[in-house]
């Protein structure tokens, strides 16, 4: 079969990329062709996205894509979770489009949380926990503050929603990134009745989800892609980063895909629900086929990325954040572990300011530089991706094996070391653009290149790097 090209438009929350993937012989090659740098602003106390930016910057890599692959079969795009985009009619934006971050969901957070009987019931019909960023948190808020927005507003898009109608003119919600909302019926793939009812959200403003692989039809308004198929791929970046997983299909292995959160979960034909699983804050997300993938966030890297703002001189170049880790890794471990789950380092004003206070009400010393907080902050994932380890085998009655990891904190030696300590089990890195690769997966199979997602699994980890860091004896 002559080679095939597609373009995933991977975007995170402080950077996006175009990455095309080349499928010949059973093999996938990587071309990073575009990539730019992602944040939120704040504008006066609320937290916003620069969408309009990240579309320009999505048309350019697009455009640089076709230029180097002129047959661009397809395209597909996945982002982080939760956050939305109002539209009317027309496809227009009526509302600006929030960063999840913003702290303006904590009033409806803490009441819900204070409802034994509400939360029980939302859990039981969502399967999501109570958590801030929350689109369900989220809408609920912009309908208490703005009333009209009900009549200005026709559809509501999640963002890989949003971005698959600038490119088609197709509006439709994908299941894998509706799952992220706490507004899913855990136990259909529809719309739970009772979630949009207890958040107060108009009904009319979601369709009914499509499955990954849905084609969504060719690329409006970009001449050079006029041709090229949107294929609806798993939305959730994360969903996508799991497909990308070369598992065991006996299902032995948990997943972690590892940035600025640790996403630690594994695959299911049933969803982990109950109080346990409640008081765990165990999401029942969905795969792109309408399965489960239970998971739990850890806070992850962001600890890192944002207590480096307080440190002028962080590492620029590969070989200065080697020296880093290695700096990091002689010195002894912590006597006193972050709680990762604290809420305190959601978004902090300074990082290493709420990590200090953290310490301190544990009795506990700061480190005192930035290998110290390496350490520090690589030492407490490790120990929470093994608690979410334990956690998941006692709930789920199953036992893992391995632990697999992708992402930018797979290439972290000092926290996959940690977490295979910790956790008693070998941690497998692959060196996998994992996020992108599960996108372009998703693409390749929806265009009949490659029969099923195990299918593509296993030719791929024919062809992966690895590392295996085996658990050190205490």
């Amino acid at each position: 079969m002559k080679s095939l090209h597609c373009a995933a438009v991977d975007l995170g929350a402080t950077s996006g990329r175009v990455i095309v993937g080349t499928w010949a012989n059973n093999k996938l090659t990587l071309t990073e062709v575009h990539r730019f740098r992602n944040a939120f602003q704040s504008l006066g106390k609320h937290d916003y996205w620069n969408i309009a930016g990240l579309w320009n910057e999505v048309k350019t890599g697009l455009e640089k894509a076709a230029a180097q692959f002129p047959q661009l079969a397809s395209v597909g795009v996945d982002t982080w979770g939760v956050d939305y985009a109002l539209v009317n009619a027309d496809g227009r934006l009526v509302y600006p489009v929030h960063a999840y971050r913003d702290a303006r969901t904590q009033a409806g957070l803490e009441k819900l949380a204070n409802t034994r009987a509400a939360l029980s019931r939302v859990y039981a019909a969502t399967g999501i926990p109570n958590v801030f960023y929350n689109s369900s948190l989220q809408l609920a808020e912009v309908v208490a503050s703005c009333p009209a927005v009900e009549d200005l507003a026709a559809r509501c898009l999640f963002l890989p929603d949003y971005f698959n109608y600038l490119l088609s003119g197709r509006m439709e919600n994908e299941f894998t990134i509706a799952s992220t909302t706490q507004l899913i019926d855990v136990h259909s793939t529809d719309w739970s009745r009772q979630a949009l009812d207890y958040f107060h959200l108009p009904a009319q403003w979601f369709g009914k989800p499509v499955l990954s692989g849905t084609k969504l039809g060719k690329v409006k308004d970009l001449p050079a892609l006029k041709d090229t198929q949107v294929i609806a791929v798993p939305g959730h970046d994360t969903a996508a980063a799991y497909d990308a997983m070369p598992a065991n299909p006996d299902g032995s292995d948990l997943y972690i895909s590892s940035g600025t959160w640790s996403l630690v979960g594994f695959e299911s034909d049933v969803p982990v629900l109950g109080d346990e699983a409640l008081k765990a804050r165990v999401a029942n997300e969905r795969t792109g086929d309408g399965r489960y993938r239970p998971l739990t966030n850890v806070i992850g890297f962001w600890l890192l990325e944002q207590t480096m703002k307080d440190f002028p001189s962080r590492p620029q170049k590969e070989s200065e954040w080697v020296k880093l880790n290695n700096a990091a890794a002689k010195l002894p471990a912590p006597a006193t572990l972050l709680d990762c789950s604290d809420p305190v380092f959601a978004n902090p004003p300074s990082m290493r300011a709420a990590i200090d206070a953290h310490l301190k009400k544990r009795k506990a010393k700061a480190p005192k530089d930035l290998a110290g907080y390496v350490r520090l902050i690589c030492d407490s994932l490790g120990h929470a991706h093994a608690n979410a380890l334990r956690t998941f085998e006692r709930l789920a009655n199953r036992k893992f094996n391995r632990i697999l990891i992708v992402g930018g904190g797979s290439k972290n030696r000092l926290m996959c070391q940690a977490t295979a300590d910790a956790s008693g089990v070998p941690v497998v890195s692959y060196q996998l653009e994992g996020t992108a690769v599960g996108n372009i997966a998703s693409q390749l199979i929806a265009l009949r290149a490659v029969k099923d997602l195990a299918t593509f699994r296993q030719l791929l980890g024919r062809t992966l790097e690895k590392k295996t860091y085996e658990p050190r004896s205490k």
